[in-house]
């Protein structure tokens, strides 16, 4: 005999978590299934999870504001003590590097300026002042270690940077899902760990539930694909692909861990650092090292993976290029030799366009929430609220791809319009092609 829900997420990142929370909220019998043997085991665990404000579109900025606030709120968004710890958020600040790519931030300023958010406008010297041991030199655009150019400076400084106070990151990403587990427990959503999806089950032309590995069947007139680098999967399952015009595939990240400058004390005085003039984002790391990830630029090879449970899951050249161009910008960072790299190998669930996807498909009642990894993390509460009014209006008759829902967000009062994240988009031709992950 199968059991029913009133709505399945497959997925128990931070985004399915929270579009659990969410969904329970609303008084709907829900059941989180993960094929992983915990909440946040998965690619939530690999997350850098930096909270950022900086977008190059009022809207964007407005996302992340609101987003913000949640977890500057976090008690109060849960309702309820986990009593293995709450999360917390630590405030580090974030500096932009103005470039040429980033059309020297113009757009990010006036967005910013729009949703009132503070910042700094530097020069090279008040970015020196901000971190002593950043070099102002531009290195840009970035090159292969091969490359002659590698490591010369192609100019006196860079254009400058902005300063923004109100950023940080989140101690813990994986704990951060259990505290929203067991908020959503609290008021009756329900986990399955250890449960692969093996097929979406479909009824008269629309969605049904799902069906395990193991042959248990899981009714429900709602579904969920929250699945981050599986989610490309799922949809074949559910056989909503082809009404995709943006579609996700998994992409190989390799984020290092390096010690930082030595007689430096990062954890104190480091701060995020966006910076696409050496093509890399950083931030402090626990135990005074430096966390460097990749801004992808067009000279690196993005290594995407046919099957998110089979690929290299080594450090490659890569993870020697990343360290070697922050080192550009931090004067005395350490470069280890062969076979000292440490870090984090994960899987980006990317777009087309790396804006995620959250919307309906074309089976009734099977709704996505996909191509978020590595840049929606400090989304993830906005959007399980996100998700839930979508899935209200649409299940009570709603066309929203002729008219798309929109909802008013909480702390920014702005009003979101949900159609922008639309499976039938054109690619957008203003996004970085980049994140923060």
């Amino acid at each position: 005999m199968s059991k029913k829900y009133d709505a399945i997420v497959i997925g128990a990142g931070i985004i399915g978590a929270c579009v659990g929370f969410e969904l329970a909220k609303q008084g709907k019998k829900v059941l989180n299934v993960d094929k992983l043997s915990g909440a946040g085991f998965g690619s939530t665990s690999g997350s850098c999870a930096i909270i950022r404000l900086h977008y190059s579109t009022p809207d964007g900025v407005a996302m992340a504001r609101e987003g913000y606030y949640y977890w500057l709120d976090w008690p109060k968004y849960l309702g309820a003590a986990d009593p293995t710890g709450l999360v917390q958020y630590i405030n580090t600040g974030c500096l932009v590097v103005k470039t040429e790519k980033n059309h020297y931030l113009e757009k990010v300023m006036s967005s910013l300026d729009e949703l009132h958010v503070c910042y700094q406008d530097l020069d090279a010297t008040g970015m020196k002042k901000l971190m002593p041991i950043i070099d102002t030199r531009q290195f840009g655009p970035p090159t292969l270690p091969g490359d002659e150019q590698f490591g010369q400076p192609t100019g006196d400084n860079v254009a400058g940077a902005i300063y923004i106070p109100e950023s940080g990151l989140i101690s813990d990403p994986k704990q951060s899902v259990h505290n929203v587990q067991v908020a959503g427990e609290n008021i009756g959503g329900e986990y399955l760990f250890n449960a692969q999806v093996a097929d979406i089950l479909k009824d008269q032309g629309k969605c049904a539930g799902i069906k395990l590995s193991d042959g248990t069947v899981i009714e429900a007139p709602v579904v969920v694909n929250v699945a981050g680098p599986h989610s490309y999967q799922i949809n074949e399952m559910a056989g909503v692909v082809d009404g995709m015009n943006i579609k996700t595939r998994p992409l190989k990240q390799e984020v290092c861990h390096v010690p930082a400058p030595d007689g430096f004390d990062y954890n104190a005085l480091g701060t995020i650092i966006s910076d696409s003039d050496i093509g890399c984002y950083s931030r402090p790391e626990i135990g005074n090292h430096v966390l460097i990830g990749s801004e992808d630029p067009e000279c690196d090879t993005l290594e995407y993976v046919d099957d998110p449970d089979t690929y290299n899951q080594n450090f490659t050249e890569q993870w020697s290029t990343q360290v070697m161009r922050e080192a550009q910008r931090l004067e005395g960072l350490p470069v280890p030799g062969p076979g000292k790299a440490q870090g984090i190998i994960d899987l980006y669930d990317a777009s087309d366009d790396w804006i995620p996807i959250y919307d309906k498909s074309d089976l009734p009642g099977f709704y996505m929430a996909v191509g978020t990894s590595g840049n929606q993390y400090k989304n993830a509460p906005v959007v399980g609220l996100l998700m839930a009014e979508l899935i209200k209006a649409c299940e009570n008759g709603h066309d929203h791809d002729r008219d798309p829902v929109k909802f008013t967000m909480h702390y920014t009062q702005r009003e979101c319009n949900i159609g922008f994240y639309s499976r039938l988009r054109e690619i957008n031709k203003d996004s970085s092609f980049s994140v923060i992950g």
